[in-house]
């Protein structure tokens, strides 16, 4: 088990809000709580799903930032608990874009989700976007509304920062690309559509999602 840790900004006074970040790889858990807290965040961490579960009962973050991957409770099963019975909003950072990752993602209604590999100069402003975005405690990831899917549920339809983000991911997963080359890759496909560049990136998400159950495959 961990043991849970806060770190704040340096300014108390300036603090933006409670994060609590989830990753058992304690290289990328400690870049991220060092860099948040930089960034004026009080941060919690744990390294396990159990612990994850137990801090957010404690503590009560404004915000968690899960891993998905992980031994034991996976970041869905934590993002569950805090959806169903705690009300707490939940981003996503993952390596992972796969059919089943993605639906899972938009199923359980994530603020956002991050493909790795991200440095913190790219996941602070996704944290930033997260804050503005985020739902009031308590009126919002009720379980009936989040389990239905995301493309009938208007209340619940995520960002299109995240559709983007998730395309991208979509890209990197399927092609073998870097970041980079998958956000070119995307710009070029809208380009060659003439359609913007969130409206591609719905159409991919959305294409993917028709594939996994047995519809047709994106176009291009």
């Amino acid at each position: 088990m961990s043991s849970s840790r806060h770190r704040t900004g340096e300014t108390q006074d300036g603090v933006k809000g409670r994060i609590l970040v989830v990753d058992d790889d304690r290289l990328v858990l400690a870049t991220l709580t060092h860099g948040l807290a930089q960034a004026g965040y009080e941060v919690l961490d744990a390294d396990n799903g159990d612990d994850a579960i137990l801090i957010a009962r404690q503590h009560r973050p404004d915000l968690a930032l899960l891993d998905i991957r992980m031994e034991g409770l996976t970041g869905f099963d934590v993002a569950g608990y805090l959806r169903d019975y705690l009300q707490l909003p939940f981003m996503f950072l993952s390596a992972f874009a796969d059919e089943a990752t993605v639906a899972k993602v938009r199923e359980l209604g994530a603020l956002a989700y991050l493909v790795k590999p991200l440095d913190i100069h790219q996941i602070v402003p996704a944290v930033e976007a997260a804050f503005a975005n985020r739902p009031v405690r308590g009126d919002a990831l009720a379980p009936a509304a989040a389990a239905a899917p995301v493309a009938t549920a208007a209340d619940t339809a995520p960002t299109l920062d995240m559709l983007e983000a998730m395309a991208v991911g979509i890209l990197m997963h399927r092609y073998s690309l870097t970041r980079a080359q998958a956000v070119s890759r995307l710009e070029r496909m809208a380009a060659e559509q003439k359609i913007s560049l969130s409206e591609q990136a719905r159409r991919l998400v959305e294409a993917l999602e028709q594939l996994s159950v047995g519809g047709s495959p994106p176009t291009r």
